[in-house]
């Protein structure tokens, strides 16, 4: 890979070159290597890549997901304009106290015993699925597994037709292009209309269940809070949509690389039972989960902005409104952290990592990823104890989400 370090704390690299999006660890070993603060010319932003540093700035109110009120970012282009507004209520763009009240009210719904209370839903889905896989002998799990799973039960949290979301992954498919900082203006568009078109199918689902609220999420967020207080429209919009595109799209990218990790690492005979060892155990299956979302993260990047002067330690002075890149997917592989933090090791004495984000924006439907994770991964090996790759695997270029274009597998 062409990694250019121009000075001691700059380097060179183009996220859309190929090599680069098929490997990014290579450029973070490099990172680690360098040490400090490292200037991204290519983005223009200095980047923090070892753990501590990464997870002591997700927690430092001194930075936040937005630059202070004088230091605003330009507003999005007019042919975004349905998009922006979408976005307008999303828990990513709120600070307290904003994001403290709309965080408390989607928090109800993600408790631990309302969570645990979708695990047979999620393994029905999971056995439905390979049940119409078996016979086949072979499959592209992306869109046969990975996506349908987290699909199904984004509709049974949200309280929306399950017949929707083919829908849902089509529009959530076309927002995220506008997270990943490399989109065309093609893309800009679809995005919009997907907004829009999104907007329009929850508004008369959210007007129903202000008459009559069920037990689903939307309910819950547009019920009164006993003092009078209910979530608005658009923020109910913004909730779904975030919930949509951060728990689908996420969970699909980290079910992929998990499989894809698994197979690589643990390949039919004494390893494979090894590997069906640790999934038959809940702990030791949490723990596998665990370092999946460590080992090959499917999100490479988050935003901070300086709230105030800032020094960096051993790097610059940050003004306020200044950005700083949080490279997540490097602080889990940090050496200062991980005893050989390129191999993957399910029952690490040093296990954590930072693939759910931390602070107050850490990922409220963490339990659920876990929990959705954890059983496709046992029905899967399960079912289907023999799989093994079928051809070649090659990772979207959409940094900073990291996944797979597509999974094909045998068995």
């Amino acid at each position: 890979m062409n990694i250019q370090q121009l000075s001691k704390n700059t380097v060179c690299q183009d996220p859309r070159q190929a090599e680069f999006v098929q490997n990014p660890y290579c450029l973070y070993r490099r990172l680690h290597q360098m040490g400090g603060p490292i200037y991204w010319q290519d983005y223009g932003f200095w980047c923090l890549a070892d753990f501590s540093t990464v997870n002591r700035t997700l927690r430092d109110r001194r930075f936040a997901r937005l630059p202070p009120a004088g230091c605003e970012l330009p507003g999005l282009p007019a042919h975004l304009a349905d998009f922006a507004a979408v976005e307008k209520h999303s828990l990513l763009a709120l600070e307290p106290p904003d994001h403290t009240r709309l965080r408390q009210r989607i928090n109800r719904s993600f408790v631990s015993r309302q969570v645990e209370r979708m695990a047979p839903a999620i393994r029905a889905r999971a056995h439905e699925r390979i049940d119409r896989l078996v016979q086949a002998r072979h499959a592209e799990l992306l869109s046969q597994y990975a996506t349908p799973i987290p699909v199904t039960v984004i509709t049974q949290l949200l309280g929306v037709p399950e017949s929707a979301g083919n829908r849902l992954v089509e529009w959530s498919h076309a927002m995220v292009k506008v997270y990943t900082m490399t989109q065309t203006q093609a893309e800009e568009h679809a995005a919009n209309a997907a907004a829009c078109e999104f907007r329009d199918f929850l508004i008369p689902i959210i007007t129903a269940k202000r008459r009559a609220p069920g037990e689903d999420l939307l309910s819950q967020l547009v019920r009164d809070d006993g003092e009078g207080q209910s979530l608005s429209d658009d923020e109910v919009v913004s909730t779904a949509i975030l919930l949509l595109n951060a728990g689908h799209e996420a969970t699909v990218h980290q079910l992929g690389n998990a499989v894809k990790t698994l197979l690589e690492h643990y390949p039919p005979g004494p390893a494979r039972q090894e590997l069906l060892t640790l999934l038959a155990d809940s702990r030791s299956a949490d723990a596998l989960v665990n370092e999946c979302l460590r080992f090959d993260a499917p999100l490479h990047l988050f935003m901070r902005y300086a709230q105030e002067t800032i020094e960096l330690e051993q790097g610059p002075t940050l003004q306020a409104g200044e950005p700083v890149g949080l490279l997540l997917a490097a602080a889990n592989h940090c050496p200062q952290r991980f005893a050989e933090p390129q191999s993957f090791r399910p029952l690490r004495d040093d296990a954590g990592q930072l693939s759910l984000g931390a602070g107050i924006h850490f990922c409220v439907g963490a339990p659920l990823a876990k929990l959705e994770l954890r059983i496709a991964l046992q029905v899967l090996f399960e079912r289907l104890p023999e799989l093994t790759a079928n051809g070649e695997w090659q990772y979207l270029d959409a940094y900073h989400f990291h996944g797979l274009q597509q999974l094909p597998v045998r068995w």
